[in-house]
């Protein structure tokens, strides 16, 4: 008999696992680099909040987000510590950001004017990182001049302060490519510059992948975002580079039945029975972020035991073949990710299956699926 699911659908997020992985990370980190765990998205899906903490815990000296409000969660939570917000924000988030003490990201010459306007002479300088557009070609310049120019201005204001030198990578995870390692060397020359020109800037461009395929990417800080949730950024077994996965999902088996040949389960009659079987229909569909290209197309753990899910994911409910003879019963647990016995299904396995990344899998969980922070 499977053991009994704690709710309809449920995320466990093991909070320690964070922790465990953030300090493994650290480690990995040569020169003095600092960890700068990335908690957008509520945490990749696991939970903003109690990720931040776990990290913290765990070594991390750098909170990131990508928006304002994010950063003003944070805080409304009682995080503190450095915090920097990446993406592109309006004057209305500018104002959240600051007011939340959070730093900004800046590349054009008219935002960091408007910038310094808005903190004026009473507030305390606004903290920004300049970004390079080293060849991801989303945000930043890729003007040399244009940064420097920049920098200068910050320096000068004194209602700014000159933080940090920033870039993204577009192919860390790509191992062999040529674009990385251009790209790195490209953003080392600026630094270099800059450096001499503001000391104490903290330079900083390595992404997951970047921090464990090159320590020359580590520069004095690394941010870190899907490894510290234990997801593989190489889209391999986390395991091969010492990560724990953090979050197991599961669900209770809503309903138990007998199928005769030809019966048919779910929209479309996409999958019929060939012969006598028993069916388990599982109360998860992609209202709960459960993709529906996942039709006849993933494996469920129940009792330690693979068994496919057949026909179509429908907004509620998927159904899951469990063969001619079966002791599952209703309520009992069923895992969609995580281990259960001596099998176990990987956010990267099930991304494989979508065609997609491991982090697409575990941000799509909507709020319908609680999350259940665990030591």
């Amino acid at each position: 008999m499977a053991a009994q699911a704690a709710a309809r659908a449920l995320a466990r997020v093991g909070v320690g696992a964070v922790q465990r992985n953030c300090r493994h990370l650290s480690a990995q980190l040569v020169g003095g680099a600092q960890l700068c765990a990335v908690v957008k998205a509520d945490g990749y899906g696991h939970g903003a909040v109690e990720c931040a903490r776990a990290a913290q815990r765990g070594g991390a000296s750098w909170l990131a987000v990508a928006t304002a409000g994010e950063a003003a969660l944070l805080r409304a939570a009682g995080l503190t510590g450095p915090l920097l917000t990446m993406g592109s924000l309006t004057r209305d988030e500018v104002a959240t950001a600051l007011t939340a003490d959070a730093d900004v990201v800046v590349w054009e010459p008219e935002f960091v004017a408007a910038l310094a306007e808005r903190v004026g002479e009473s507030g305390p300088p606004a903290r920004v990182h300049l970004k390079l557009d080293s060849g991801m070609g989303r945000l930043g310049t890729a003007d040399f001049e244009e940064l420097r120019s920049i920098a200068a201005f910050v320096a000068s204001d004194p209602r700014l302060e000159l933080v940090g030198l920033m870039t993204h990578f577009a192919t860390a995870d790509e191992f062999g490519d040529d674009h990385f390692p251009a790209q790195l060397e490209r953003f080392a020359t600026l630094a270099a510059d800059l450096r001499a020109a503001h000391p104490g800037l903290i330079v900083h461009a390595a992404n997951s992948a970047a921090l464990l395929r090159d320590p020359a990417s580590h520069f004095d800080m690394a941010r870190c975002g899907v490894a510290i949730y234990g997801l593989d950024p190489f889209q391999r077994d986390p395991s091969e580079r010492g990560l724990e996965p953090a979050l197991a999902l599961e669900v209770a088996v809503g309903a138990v039945r007998r199928f005769e040949t030809g019966w048919s389960a779910g929209y479309g009659r996409r999958w019929t029975a060939s012969e006598p079987t028993w069916v388990a229909t599982l109360p998860i569909g992609y209202g709960d972020g459960w993709r529906r290209a996942l039709t006849n197309d993933c494996d469920v753990l129940i009792g330690g035991r693979r068994h496919p899910l057949v026909g179509t994911v429908s907004m509620d409910n998927v159904t899951v073949d469990l063969g001619p003879s079966t002791e599952v019963a209703v309520g009992d647990r069923a895992v969609l990710i995580g281990a259960d016995g001596g099998e176990r299904i990987l956010a990267e396995e099930v991304a494989q299956r979508l065609d997609t990344i491991n982090y697409e899998v575990t941000c799509a969980l909507t709020a319908r699926v609680p999350r259940k922070h665990e030591p």
